[in-house]
C-alpha cells in the first residue's frame, strides 16, 4: 500500500503542536466539593482526547489517499484481416497439390493468432466457407474436412472468388486487409470479369497476393501477376512443397502484425475505510460528551 498525497501527513505534527500550545480559554465554575467532579470527568476527558486524536489521524490518512497499485499488462495489437482464397477444383488432386497446400495453409494460420481470418473456396463456383473470425482454430478444423468436389470439379471460378471474398471487407474499418489466392488454373467459369474483380479489391484497399502452384503452364502467371500488381501486392510461383512453405512464410513477414505491450496501473482506494472509522469514533465521542 502507498499514499498518493504523503505530504498531507505533515498535518499530524502540526495538530500535536496545537494540542500542546494552543490551549482553549475555558470559563471557571466554582464547586464546593471538586473531588467527586474530578473523578467523574477525568476518565471522560482522557477518552475524549484519545478519540479526538484518532479522528484527526483517520481523517488525515484519508486525505493522503492510501491506495494499492495493480499493474496490468496488455498488448496493443495492430492485427490484420486476411481472406484465404483456396482453389479446390479437380486439378488440385494432381501430385497431391490439394493435401500439401491444405497443410501449409493450416501452418500459416497458426502464425496469425492476432488476426481475423476468413476462408473462401472455389471451383465451378465460389462461396464463403467462413467469414472473418478470430477463432483461427475453427478455420484450421474446417480445412481438415475440406475436400475437392464440394464446389464442383470441372471449372475454376477464380475471379468470382476474388470478387466474393472482397465483399467480406465491405464494413471493415481495418487498415490492414489482405487476400491470399492459391490456385493452379485459369479462370474458366467466366462468371465475373477480371477487371471487375480487381476494381472491387482496389476499392476496398485489399492487397491480393496470388500464389500459382504446380506446373507454370497450368495457370496464367501473367494474369495472377497483374492482379497482385494492381492491388499493391506480390505474385509468387510454387512448384514444390518447400517453395510453397517459403512463400507463405514470406507473406507472413511482409504483412506482420505489430504488437506493442502497454502497462496500465489500476488503483484500489482505501480512504473510505478511514473515513468510516473516523465517523464511528465521532459517534462515540458525541455519546461520551452527553
Amino acid at each position: 500500500m502507498s499514499l498518493l498525497y504523503p505530504w498531507v501527513l505533515a498535518l499530524l505534527p502540526i495538530y500535536v503542536l496545537c494540542i500542546k500550545f494552543c490551549k482553549p480559554t475555558r470559563q471557571t465554575i466554582k464547586f464546593s466539593n471538586t473531588k467527586v467532579l474530578q473523578q467523574i470527568t477525568k476518565q471522560k476527558n482522557i477518552t475524549a482526547e484519545i478519540l479526538k486524536f484518532l479522528i484527526v489521524v483517520c481523517m488525515v490518512v484519508a486525505l493522503s489517499s492510501p491506495v494499492k497499485k495493480h499493474t496490468i499488462m496488455f498488448d496493443n495489437t495492430k492485427g490484420y484481416e486476411i481472406s484465404l482464397i483456396f482453389d479446390i477444383s479437380g486439378s488440385m488432386l494432381e501430385a497431391d497439390k490439394f493435401d500439401i497446400s491444405k497443410k501449409i495453409v493450416q501452418e500459416f494460420i497458426t502464425t496469425r493468432s492476432n488476426d481475423a481470418i476468413a476462408l473462401s473456396i472455389f471451383a465451378d463456383f465460389a462461396y464463403i466457407a467462413s467469414p472473418l473470425t478470430y477463432d483461427t482454430k475453427s478455420i484450421i478444423k474446417l480445412l481438415e474436412y475440406l475436400e475437392v468436389g464440394v464446389a464442383g470439379k470441372r471449372k475454376t471460378a477464380l475471379y468470382e472468388a476474388i470478387f466474393l471474398s472482397s465483399n467480406l471487407f465491405k464494413n471493415s474499418k481495418s487498415k490492414n486487409k489482405i487476400a491470399i489466392v492459391l490456385t493452379d488454373g485459369y479462370d474458366t467459369a467466366k462468371t465475373v470479369p477480371l477487371q471487375v474483380a480487381i476494381d472491387k479489391a482496389k476499392d476496398l484497399d485489399i492487397k491480393v497476393y496470388c500464389v500459382g502452384v504446380g506446373n507454370e503452364r497450368d495457370y496464367d502467371a501473367s494474369v495472377l501477376e497483374y492482379i497482385s500488381k494492381q492491388t499493391g501486392a506480390k505474385f509468387f510461383q510454387a512448384n514444390s512443397k518447400k517453395k510453397l512453405e517459403d512463400i507463405y512464410e514470406t507473406i507472413g513477414k511482409l504483412e506482420k502484425s505489430k504488437i506493442k505491450s502497454n502497462k496500465y496501473i489500476k488503483y484500489q482506494y482505501f480512504y473510505i475505510y478511514f473515513m468510516l472509522v473516523a465517523f464511528v469514533f465521532s459517534l462515540i465521542l458525541m455519546t461520551i460528551r452527553r
